[in-house]
């Protein structure tokens, strides 16, 4: 039998060891963050700010080696309110639940950079507002694509890496005079562990959910021809579809306006669809060969589908991106000046596991 009760209001309470949100500003909270963060963490705190929300699924993919570990750093990092947390509702079933970055961890990468929290452009009730934004979906859908991406190279032991990963808000500043892509990425791959050449392919995505107008998707290509032009440098706009009936729909959209254009050969255009990825597959991903090329304006789907490291065999006279520099590995070649404040990408690799014990070499 029961014989003790929990009283209501104890079940409203705070969770225990959670400070207020003035006080995790203080001084006292910075100096207790400064002895637990480790590199990852830190890692993902800028990975939240710079793509405004993550699901637990995508911060495990991204980062971490079970659910479990997951679980139990999110909630750590929750108490200390380095990050914040929703769950949207969901007609059937629960949704996971995702996480943004919370004013303990924005008082962090402001110092981390010298910078005032306010220089961030971070507020909490906006950073919270995205639970409400009618782009959750489609924000959760880029940043999935590129999570699986990341969590393809961490598990699968191969020579394919991604090297960058930009926002909607970050390629806004860069081109958003011209064209506003979904994101922008970076995909590297050598062959024989690194010992041969290595090919780079970097990439504007389109991420259509299902409910944009094709016509509109189409549209955007004469933004990127624009850009194209004004740099002199062709980059490869791939188009991400829910399935290949919407592909080739989209495709049929596509080669109409891409016929059209003065300098096709500036935009390479490629679409794959998710259905496509194998569901018995443990880690499916775009990495895998589901990209069929855009070919002179034909809308058709005759041709073989290519894997994301193999698509610059597609386009044989596209140039190679630039070597990047350590200072700028995470830049695009067409990025224009720096604006007055323009936080660091971070590279979608995070630092290793912080490990709990001396090895006994270490001891």
């Amino acid at each position: 039998m029961i014989t003790t009760t929990t009283r209501q209001h104890t079940l409203r309470a705070h969770l225990p060891g959670r400070p207020s949100s003035r006080s995790a500003g203080s001084i006292e909270h910075q100096a207790m963050l400064a002895a637990r963060l480790t590199l990852r963490d830190k890692w993902l705190l800028a990975l939240l700010h710079e793509h405004r929300v993550l699901t637990s699924h995508q911060i495990q993919n991204a980062a971490f080696p079970s659910g479990r570990a997951t679980r139990q750093r999110l909630r750590e990092l929750y108490l200390w309110r380095a990050i914040s947390r929703f769950q949207p509702f969901r007609q059937l079933g629960s949704a996971p639940m995702h996480y943004v970055l919370g004013p303990a961890g924005a008082a962090v990468l402001a110092a981390e950079h010298g910078l005032e929290v306010r220089d961030l452009g971070y507020r909490h009730d906006r950073a919270m507002a995205i639970a409400h934004n009618q782009r959750l979906a489609h924000t959760i859908g880029v940043n999935d694509f590129f999570t699986s991406l990341i969590a393809h190279a961490r598990h699968t032991h191969t020579t394919e890496t991604a090297l960058a990963w930009w926002s909607e808000a970050r390629c806004a500043r860069h081109f958003g005079d011209l064209v506003i892509p979904d994101s922008y990425g970076r995909w590297r791959t050598c062959t024989h562990h690194g010992v041969g050449p290595v090919t780079e392919v970097e990439w504007f995505l389109e991420y259509d959910t299902g409910t944009e107008s094709l016509a509109k998707v189409g549209r955007k290509l004469a933004g990127y021809s624009r850009l194209a032009e004004s740099t002199g440098i062709a980059t490869p706009v791939l188009v991400w579809l829910p399935t290949t009936r919407r592909e080739a729909g989209a495709r049929t959209a596509l080669a109409r306006i891409h016929a059209g254009l003065d300098n096709r050969h500036l935009v390479p255009v490629a679409t794959a669809a998710a259905s496509l990825l194998n569901p018995a597959s443990t880690l499916p991903s775009p990495a895998d060969a589901v990209w069929l090329p855009l070919t002179a304006g034909r809308s058709d789907r005759a041709g073989p589908r290519y894997r994301l490291a193999e698509l610059t065999r597609a386009w044989p006279g596209l140039t190679p991106p630039a070597e990047p520099g350590d200072e700028d590995l995470a830049e695009p070649r067409e990025a224009a000046a720096a604006t007055p404040f323009r936080l660091p990408a971070p590279l979608p690799m995070p630092p290793a596991a912080t490990p709990n014990h001396l090895t006994r070499h270490e001891a």
